[in-house]
């Protein structure tokens, strides 16, 4: 089992294993060659597809997920619908209680409303930190991001080492279009979060997440009144090395 920081060559090797397999044999792959194998879901359309091939073929890779503590009411429904359906133990982390009574305190229910560096710093309290926390131990985290997603995840790889948080980082959806993500969800009869029905694509927290309207970026409907990359910190720049 492979556990250890890889160099730029490994990586590189890797990413030429994984590559011409398919979603099932990818994730496959990564639990017969590494240990602590972890998946972060946020219920997310990438997310359901990626749960619904590990459930399926009774993978041992890790599910977690982080609870801001502003979600949706839809997005619970759909994380019990999930857990039942595919008979998972998701891990959910929540931000520590000291730091969101902290930030509420001084600041109030919407400081993310007054800039990016305020909305920054409640992504950091709500999402960076717990996901720290959910991390320790992992040999590889396994994520649902798509190069289509948004300009911002373009360039992102299939594998990559995460300086942020000292983890190698997956995303075996990297190169699917969002029509294959949809019809893969429409034949395999996936559960999928009601919102995306009502132009709800990309969800996140409640106060920060409008629907889209036609034609706009997957993502243009996450922190709207921003002129960002719309990002909240989970997902950097990569680091290749």
């Amino acid at each position: 089992m492979i556990n250890h920081r890889m160099s730029a060559t490994e990586i590189a090797q890797l990413s030429a294993q994984l590559q011409p397999l398919d979603l099932a044999a990818r994730l496959t792959w990564l639990t017969q060659h590494f240990d602590n194998v972890v998946f972060s879901t946020s219920f997310g359309q990438e997310d359901q597809v990626i749960t619904e091939v590990i459930g399926r073929n009774r993978l041992p890779i890790r599910f977690f997920t982080l609870d801001t503590g502003r979600l949706f009411y839809e997005t619970y429904t759909l994380a019990e619908e999930t857990r039942t359906r595919y008979l998972l133990a998701i891990e959910t982390y929540f931000p520590a209680a000291n730091d969101i009574e902290a930030l509420v305190s001084k600041k109030g229910f919407f400081s993310f409303y007054d800039s990016v560096e305020e909305r920054k710093e409640c992504c950091r309290v709500r999402k960076i930190e717990p996901l720290k926390r959910a991390l320790v131990g992992a040999n590889v985290w396994v994520t649902g991001l798509r190069a289509e997603q948004s300009a911002s995840r373009a360039d992102v790889p299939l594998v990559a080492w995460d300086e942020q948080f000292q983890v190698l980082k997956v995303n075996p959806l990297i190169d699917w279009q969002y029509e294959q993500l949809t019809d893969y969800i429409r034949q395999n009869n996936i559960p999928e979060n009601e919102l995306h029905q009502r132009g709800f694509i990309s969800i996140g927290c409640a106060p920060c997440t409008r629907a889209i309207q036609p034609g706009e970026d997957i993502r243009a409907g996450r922190w709207w009144w921003e002129s960002s990359k719309k990002e909240c910190g989970l997902h950097l720049a990569p680091n290749r090395v």
